[in-house]
């Protein structure tokens, strides 16, 4: 009796973990962005997008503060549809991605706000900096696709201050800071 007991604890206790689903982040099939925006000398909005990242993420509707998110982005392919002002942005004067060619995010935690709102903290790696970040997030949607999967999206916003990631050239105090929109679907693995 104690041995059953012992098992069915146990499997309560790894069921949520069992439960939760690996999706794989479509950037192949371009449903994924992580866009930008930044004031342009408190005149008007410069916004942008970065065309090359990939990532995963997991996620268990009835445990969603075990749900993990882990993004890979490549700064060089930064794009603000203005090649001179992309090749500027590429530079040592802000992304330097000759320096530091990579990016990222990984979640440490996530909590359910209610209302399919998320709260996920974690790690920005960013011209060669790490420093914690929060995005506001919320779940668009989940089911089966037209093509025999199963996928979830979300979106989220998080602003940053380009300082606290070392990237001193900004353009007066109204572009100190950038406002990032990440739209992410998975397709259930």
């Amino acid at each position: 009796m104690k041995k059953v007991l012992s098992a069915l604890l146990f499997s309560a206790l790894l069921s949520p973990m069992a439960q939760a689903a690996d999706y794989k982040i479509d950037v192949k099939g371009t449903h994924a962005f992580i866009n930008f925006k930044i004031s342009h000398l408190g005149y008007s909005w410069l916004t942008g997008r970065f065309n090359e990242f990939d990532g995963s993420f997991s996620f268990d509707e009835k445990n969603p503060n075990a749900a993990q998110i882990s993004l890979d982005i490549n700064p060089s392919s930064v794009d603000t549809n203005h090649s001179e002002r992309d090749k500027h942005i590429r530079s040592k004067d802000f992304l330097h991605v000759n320096k530091f060619p990579d990016a990222g995010f990984e979640s440490t935690r996530i909590t359910h706000e209610g209302d399919n709102k998320y709260k996920v903290i974690g790690d920005l790696t960013m011209h060669g900096v790490t420093k914690q970040v929060i995005i506001d997030a919320y779940k668009v949607g989940e089911g089966k696709d037209p093509w025999g999967g199963y996928r979830a999206g979300f979106s989220g916003t998080t602003k940053i201050k380009m300082e606290d990631f070392g990237i001193k050239n900004v353009l007066g105090p109204a572009s100190a800071e950038i406002e990032f929109q990440l739209h992410i679907e998975g397709i259930r693995q």
